[in-house]
């Protein structure tokens, strides 16, 4: 077992004697750090998240809120952690903590009323008041507390997103006065110091293998490295985020012998935009690519604010969506309309396979034992129109009844090429063959659209269960297409 630690409110701790699979939220609260709450156990809730100091997109470092109940502790070795309680300041000893601005806002604005989520939305809260390009255009002074319209509902005039908050959910308080909250909040002072600690560089990432009894948590420093290791130990789990492997921890108890990470991999988690393609690293998190392509994939840009949420987005990765093989993740189907290959590699090198390829039944692809995915690599150019439609209980932080991506190039009223991912209609996603061929060659038309609905109607295997009836799947999909016909021509109304 090694020295594992880890830096939470400016004080370094030892990791021991946690077992491997120990979450950041059980650690903390076996130290007193009480703010951080459990409340759903698998990232759905937002009471157990804190602030991670992690390499930034505008600035040197980020503050990014991660769910503390998903995460173990030991992928934070090294790292920098900031709670509730150490967001508050002590000017001098024995005087009372001086509230962070977004505490004294949520308290002033009747925010809190139990409590309970309090401390896990003013985290989310923290780190989009962090946000440097939110600061950027944050409004000082009084004007902003009374802004609370913004310049939409999800938008505040101090440049807060409650995008950030999709995360974090309330029983008693109520969101009018947390948004309020929200959009009362300035910008940073010049002393503030965690706005000082956006300037220098976040920790480096450190090799760990932290052991206890017959249970390991091992991070290499590189890809090859990891490799050997994959070699050696084709059964062991793989995790970047966790945001996948944390609920099976804690809702179904799974242990691993050897869990290995790869969420800081430099390998892993490079963007690269070329002549011919865009390259993402599998181990960039879906926050990542977001900003750094800022729209420049706009059926990716659609997807993201739709893809669980701000919480869990901030630790997901598209290289994880795609290793769990589910039929319902929602990034397949935007891949498979974008033509996506994927990047395998092991210990004896790398191959190519387009992911049309790449299921091959229910949580199963042709990825081999000791193979994992490094990059997602998307031809250029992109089709000029694109729609992804995610159908769901909830408008956000839900789970796909039925996904369907669209990538159509119509050209003189004529659709050239037409390319359809599907995800929940089927034991893998998959693209709708039959409904691309009915429609490449002819004309961009009402009747044409409502032709090619009834063939999407048919695509896919669906069934029912407790998000969707088979019919009610089957309806949507051919309700989808017409919808895209609707928003993308003025023939028929929306």
């Amino acid at each position: 077992m090694t020295a594992a630690r880890i830096t939470v409110n400016g004080k370094e701790a030892p990791i021991a004697p946690a077992a491997p699979h120990t979450t950041v939220l059980d650690f903390l609260r076996e130290r007193g750090l009480t703010g951080t709450k459990e409340g759903c156990a698998e990232g759905e809730c937002g009471a157990c998240s804190i602030l991670v100091a992690r390499p930034g997109v505008n600035k040197p470092t980020d503050w990014v809120p991660v769910n503390a109940c998903l995460v173990p502790v030991a992928a934070l070795d090294g790292q920098e952690v900031v709670t509730s309680e150490g967001l508050a300041t002590v000017e001098a000893p024995g005087t009372p903590p001086v509230l962070h601005p977004v505490q004294e806002e949520m308290a002033v604005r009747g925010g809190s009323q139990c409590g309970y989520c309090t401390p896990g939305f003013i985290c989310s809260m923290a780190g989009e008041y962090y946000r440097p390009d939110r600061c950027a255009h944050a409004e000082q002074g009084p004007d902003a507390a009374e802004g609370a319209g913004g310049t939409d509902a999800e938008h505040g005039p101090n440049g807060f997103d409650l995008h950030a908050l999709s995360g974090n959910l309330c029983r008693c308080t109520g969101y009018r006065p947390i948004r309020d909250a929200a959009f009362a909040v300035g910008a940073p002072t010049d002393d503030d110091p965690l706005a000082r600690r956006r300037e220098e560089a976040p920790p480096a990432p450190v090799a760990t293998e932290y052991r206890q009894d017959d249970s390991a948590f091992v991070r290499k420093g590189t890809l090859a490295e990891t490799l050997r290791l994959l070699r050696e130990r084709p059964d062991a789990v793989v995790v970047a985020g966790s945001t996948d492997w944390g609920v099976e921890v804690n809702i179904r108890s799974r242990r691993a012998d050897c869990v290995v990470a790869v969420d800081r991999l430099p390998e892993l988690r490079e963007l690269r935009v070329e002549s011919d393609h865009v390259e993402i690293g599998a181990a960039l998190t879906l926050t990542e690519i977001e900003r750094r392509l800022d729209g420049t994939v706009p059926l990716l840009a659609q997807l993201f604010p739709q893809f669980a949420s701000r919480l869990i987005r901030n630790g997901a990765t598209l290289g994880g969506n795609l290793g769990t093989g589910s039929p319902i993740g929602d990034s397949p189907p935007v891949l498979l309309a974008l033509e996506a290959s994927l990047v395998l590699a092991d210990a004896d090198g790398e191959r190519e396979v387009p992911l049309a390829e790449y299921f091959t039944g229910y949580r199963q692809s042709v990825r081999r034992p000791g193979e994992l995915i490094r990059a997602v690599r998307l031809p250029l150019p992109l089709a000029p129109v694109t729609a992804f439609h995610k159908i769901a209980k909830r408008r956000f932080d839900d789970i796909s009844s039925v996904a369907v991506a669209f990538a159509l190039d119509v050209e003189g009223g004529t659709v050239r090429k037409a390319r359809i991912g599907l995800g929940g209609v089927a034991a893998t996603p998959v693209r709708a063959l039959a409904t691309e061929a009915a429609l490449e060659g002819r004309p961009w038309t009402t009747e044409s659209a409502e032709a090619a609905a009834e063939v999407l109607r048919g695509e896919g295997t669906p069934m029912s269960d407790h998000r969707a009836s088979a019919g009610y799947r089957a309806a949507m999909l051919g309700q989808s297409l017409l919808k895209l016909y609707a928003q993308t021509t003025e023939a028929v109304p929306s």
